[in-house]
């Protein structure tokens, strides 16, 4: 009899779980911290499953309060995370086009931009290659940067470019400095390398895979890889228009800068939003109508199969389908002259509803934690936290340990979950041969 443990749904969940308890063990051991003695548990608890789970929200002062030897464990630990996601969420993805019957299968295969479910080792490779190339291209941008202009040791910018390429790429956000990026807000060579990485990275490696092979030839791209592309072409337009807008004359984030600091620093955040974690600017200062932006776009997320989080962009968009159809009174929803499985409609649903619950069950939860926080920076923290994004309004650091540990509840489950749930609902889909009759309840 097959162990109910074994079911592929369950192998992603079990995997982190395992890395952030391991994570958790090694972040407490003395020489992770720079001060003498162990970091307390939740401190631990958060900083690993913050890393794994690639968030880069921090409870401590990252630079400080750990050591090199800590500073390694993180790098490490965010590099586990994000080539697990992505390689873990990709063979799932090939899991259920095997599981599908004939017809399915091939759809699948299509949509899966000629990966094949029987050479894992190939695409274990493949990503692992996108990975490293990725990263060691951004590390030698920005070593070049901080050795020439900033004068650092050579080793110190190698080795900082390299903690930062990886961050980046793996959408994690952890960062060597307290401010994050906002003493870097007026240099290109530093705020846009590492935006270019959090967008390679937050793309999905399917979809980086099939723009290599067919770059040339939109007109051959599947769904998927359309539905993300164009998808996160429009966000990042909207995103980076909204934050010029709205923060242009604020004196806290765009308002004291020059022309072209203010278009990089919009565009550099909007970026970040999508799931990278840094920040080029005061995110504490921003105005409300920035932040409520902002909470959608983090909610949204990135590409499946990749380094982000969120509900994901093809999730989003396959909803905005959706309506567009009901609305004209369609009976199919088509993409592209596809028409859309109602199971993928109904998975869509599911993962995009269920992430609405999970973030208002934790909203309601860090508020009645807390005393004194604003409800809108509540939401944004928890919001941050479910896309795993690691952006902060700043009061993290504040929350009592239960509000922490209903965070790192929340990156956990919005690491994994969508993952998990969009995989059993694929792989328990039934046929049956029977239909029960017809009801229409009212709606609306």
């Amino acid at each position: 009899m097959r162990s109910p443990w074994r079911h592929p749904a369950r192998i992603v969940p079990l995997a982190f779980l395992g890395a952030v308890a391991l994570g958790t063990a090694l972040m407490m051991l003395p020489a992770a911290r720079a001060e003498p003695g162990h970091a307390p548990f939740v401190t631990a608890l958060f900083t690993a499953a913050s890393a794994v789970c690639v968030t880069g929200l921090a409870v401590v002062d990252t630079p400080t309060y750990w050591s090199t030897f800590g500073h390694v464990l993180i790098t490490v630990l965010s590099q586990i995370g994000g080539f697990g996601i992505m390689t873990m969420a990709t063979l799932l993805s090939l899991l259920v086009s095997r599981r599908l019957r004939l017809r399915g299968r091939l759809l699948a295969q299509a949509e899966s931009a000629g990966l094949s479910s029987g050479n894992i080792g190939g695409v274990l490779i493949r990503v692992a290659v996108v990975m490293l190339v990725a990263e060691s291209a951004i590390a030698v941008v920005l070593t070049v940067r901080f050795w020439q202009t900033y004068d650092y040791a050579l080793g110190r910018a190698v080795w900082e470019a390299v903690f930062h390429a990886v961050q980046a790429f793996n959408n994690a956000g952890f960062a060597l400095y307290s401010d994050s990026l906002v003493g870097f807000v007026a240099d290109p060579w530093i705020c846009l390398p590492l935006a270019f990485g959090v967008l390679a990275g937050s793309i999905g490696f399917p979809v980086l895979f099939e723009l290599f092979r067919e770059w040339r030839r939109p007109g051959c791209w599947s769904t998927h890889t359309w539905l993300t592309v164009c998808g996160t072409v429009l966000l990042s337009v909207f995103g980076f228009l909204v934050f010029l807008v709205f923060e242009w004359r604020n004196p806290g984030t765009l308002g004291p800068l020059s022309t072209p600091a203010k278009v990089l620093a919009a565009f550099t955040q909007d970026v970040m939003t999508r799931s990278g974690g840094f920040n080029s600017v005061d995110l504490g200062t921003m105005y409300s109508e920035t932040i409520a932006v902002t909470n959608g776009l983090m909610f949204i997320g990135g590409g499946s199969a990749s380094t982000a989080g969120g509900i994901k962009i093809t999730t989003f968009f396959l909803l905005a389908y959706v309506i567009w159809a009901e609305v004209r009174g369609e009976p199919d929803v088509v993409v592209r002259k596809r028409r859309i499985a109602e199971e993928t409609q109904r998975q869509a649903i599911t993962v995009a509803l269920l992430g609405v619950a999970l973030v208002a069950a934790g909203t309601v939860a860090l508020d009645a934690l807390t005393d004194g926080i604003p409800f809108d920076r509540a939401l944004f923290e928890v919001t941050s936290a479910f896309a795993t994004v690691g952006l902060s309004t700043g009061i993290t650091p504040h929350l009592p340990p239960s509000a922490q540990i209903v965070l790192v509840v929340l990156m956990y489950v919005g690491r994994v979950g969508t993952i998990a749930v969009g995989t059993a609902i694929a792989l328990n889909t039934r046929r049956r041969l029977y239909r029960y009759p017809e009801e229409r309840p009212l709606v609306g």
